[in-house]
């Protein structure tokens, strides 16, 4: 279940033929357009989409698939919002762990390392809850997402942390 192979593209536009064709029919797709948001930037398209893949319990992970489909489903929207497939990666080596501590939790480490590298244009989730409960790491996590410019999406909208309004509002969730 974990997906960890790709490498960071330093470009998307430095990828294959395939790739960049791929990228362009779904720039393309009126049903992505109605997805698209101003806050997405060429710069935010350079770089990766993560989606975060997380259940608290084994529990939930066994008993509960809808909820995880629709998680590794992410990666579409993530396709649909502009990224080609190939800098779309899914993290999610921390199925079955509990958000309440970054601790023990490497799919989150990595995250957090990924957008201090300035790697990640956009970390989509299927509620921002599930990337953290706790609210030192959740604040940890959007500060950095501020700083290295860094989107984040889930079901109810995409947020840009580095603006005031969104920051606001990802306080609260």
């Amino acid at each position: 279940m974990n997906n960890t192979t790709q490498v960071a593209p330093t470009n998307v536009a430095s990828s294959t033929t395939s790739t960049a064709a791929r990228a362009t029919s779904a720039r393309h797709d009126p049903r992505a357009a109605s997805l698209r948001s101003e806050k997405i930037t060429p710069e935010h398209l350079e770089r990766w989409a993560i989606v975060y893949v997380r259940q608290s319990t084994q529990q939930q992970v066994l008993e509960h698939r809808e909820s995880t489909a629709r998680q590794y489903a992410l990666a579409d929207r993530a396709e649909a919002l502009g990224w080609p497939a190939a800098a779309v990666e899914v993290i999610d080596e921390d199925q079955g762990q509990s958000g309440s501590s970054a601790v023990g939790r490497s799919g989150f480490q990595r995250l957090l390392a990924e957008v201090s590298s300035d790697r990640v244009g956009i970390i989509l989730g299927l509620e921002m809850s599930r990337l953290a409960r706790s609210c030192k790491d959740w604040h940890a996590l959007l500060e950095l997402c501020a700083i290295y410019r860094t989107l984040l999406a889930d079901a109810d909208g995409l947020y840009d942390p580095s603006h005031h309004n969104d920051r606001l509002l990802l306080g609260l969730k």
